[in-house]
């Protein structure tokens, strides 16, 4: 039996379409791997307005600043305690939060006409360098903050806490554009850890310089305008990082009588941005109940050094370690609730959290004043639900954003994150000037996160991110 011939050689003569598409896949491979290494190189970019910005959350607006605004407002205060700003009787225990609350009224304001400037333009990358420098700028300032100079130190709060507030804004809405949905949860919680990060490495250092400030030969109160003004300089200095890697994109074609023409005013086109946002009830839905349960984190953030000091009467040192506690446990508990998240989905790994915010409330009520052990415990369970509660709410939110709206939907979002948060610090000061208990104002916030709870359960993810458009991944 003869042996059957080979078959014809076709690989001579003529070229082979495996071959053209050999060349094909290895070209598509080298282009996709540089879009993977270019996406990479401005995630990390990303990272670092976190590492840049949070400091100014952590050492000025948790630790140092309420105290001693508070310290500097009753310098000023008459013998009944009140200061008058604009001729307005105000507790000099509530200047503080009440500063806050004004602060967050301005973002709000601003924030509709920086965002219609974004979308315009499509130049984020500078509109966030101007918000990130006008912060800085006034943080650094509080260098000169001292005496009786409430005002100045109100003033500089203000235009600090909203220059940071539109700054996130812009921040937040590159986060649909440097990820793909399946890495969403992990690059935002990177970024928050990121922050935390930082607050734990600058804190380490003010507590070096607020504990030992007589070896440095500066004052206590020396010491703290140091540490307020180098959260300045550390803000401005590493925000060349995210301006060096971040780009922008070019802004896409609007519809002619859609109310964002070029020349649509900012506040126009923040109405049209709700009014299409109407045609998406369930992303609305998961903004209304961040609006509320955000509301809530942000006050304990920035009302617990108040808390603790006054209440508690706790010393500096105490606050500087707790606020410590709570940035080196952060870190952990952002990447750690990431975890979760990819094992039980991001909606109810929040849900988890918002009811250990709600314990930590409770617990907190009953601390003991002079007792430093329970507030430590307390910072210890705030840190490890705080980063993810943040990050994944983000990340959550990305996914109901329609494809193409992500800066005025991300501007949308920072309303909601800013919008109502003014009523928080509102509740806790009004709360206090009426008891005079800082134990009745920090249990009132409990309302925030029981109601966000309930309006958070009730959105049905899956389903609202395939009403935007968006691919639903496996777990969310």
């Amino acid at each position: 039996m003869s042996a059957r011939p080979p078959p014809p050689d076709r690989t001579r003569g003529t070229p082979q379409r495996g071959s053209e598409g050999t060349g094909e896949h290895r070209h598509r491979a080298d282009g996709g791997g540089r879009r993977a290494a270019g996406r990479r190189r401005e995630q990390r970019g990303w990272y670092f307005y976190d590492w840049a910005c949070s400091v100014y959350s952590t050492s000025v607006l948790t630790v140092f600043l309420g105290p001693y605004l508070t310290s500097v407002a009753r310098h000023a205060a008459d013998a009944d305690g009140y200061v008058h700003p604009l001729g307005v009787p105000v507790r000099a225990g509530s200047f503080f939060a009440y500063s806050v609350s004004l602060s967050v009224v301005v973002a709000v304001l601003v924030m509709p006409l920086v965002g219609a400037a974004a979308d315009r333009s499509g130049r984020k990358k500078p509109l966030l360098g101007a918000a990130a420098y006008l912060g800085a700028a006034a943080t650094t300032g509080m260098f000169f903050l001292q005496g009786d100079r409430y005002l100045l130190g109100g003033a500089l709060l203000v235009v600090a806490n909203a220059a940071q507030s539109v700054a996130m804004m812009l921040y937040n809405s590159y986060l649909p554009q440097i990820a793909p949905p399946e890495e969403r949860d992990a690059v935002s919680s990177r970024g928050w850890a990121f922050g935390y990060a930082a607050g734990s490495l600058v804190l380490v250092v003010n507590l070096v310089l607020y504990l030992a400030h007589d070896s440095f030969g500066v004052s206590e109160t020396t010491a703290v305008r140091i540490c307020l003004a180098s959260a300045g300089l550390w803000w401005g200095g590493f925000t060349l990082v995210p301006l060096l890697r971040l780009r922008d994109r070019p802004a896409p074609d609007r519809a002619p009588g859609d109310g964002r023409e070029p020349t649509a005013p900012g506040f126009r086109r923040l109405v049209a941005t709700v009014r299409d946002m109407r045609r998406h009830p369930l992303t609305l839905g998961f903004l209304l109940a961040y609006l509320v349960y955000n509301d809530g984190i942000q006050t304990v953030i920035s009302q617990a050094s108040v808390y603790g000091s006054e209440e508690l009467g706790l010393g500096q040192s105490t606050l500087i370690t707790a606020v410590l506690l709570v940035q080196v446990l952060a870190v952990a508990g952002a990447l750690g609730m990431g975890r979760l998240a990819r094992r039980y989905g991001a909606q109810r790994t929040v849900l988890g959290s918002l009811l250990a915010w709600t314990l930590v409330l409770a617990v907190g009520y009953f601390l003991p004043a002079g007792a430093p052990a329970g507030f430590f415990a307390l910072a210890a369970a705030i840190g490890l639900v705080l980063g993810g509660s943040q990050a994944l709410s983000r990340s959550l939110f990305s996914h109901l954003v329609p494809p193409g709206k992500e800066a005025e939907y991300f501007s949308a979002y920072e309303m909601s994150d800013r919008g109502m948060s003014w009523l928080g610090p509102l509740l806790f000061g009004v709360t206090y000037q009426v008891t005079g208990s800082y134990r009745d104002a920090i249990v009132s916030l409990v309302a925030f996160f029981v109601i966000g709870f309930v309006l958070l359960a009730r959105v049905p993810v899956r389903r609202a991110i395939g009403d935007a458009g968006n691919p639903v991944p496996e777990r969310i």
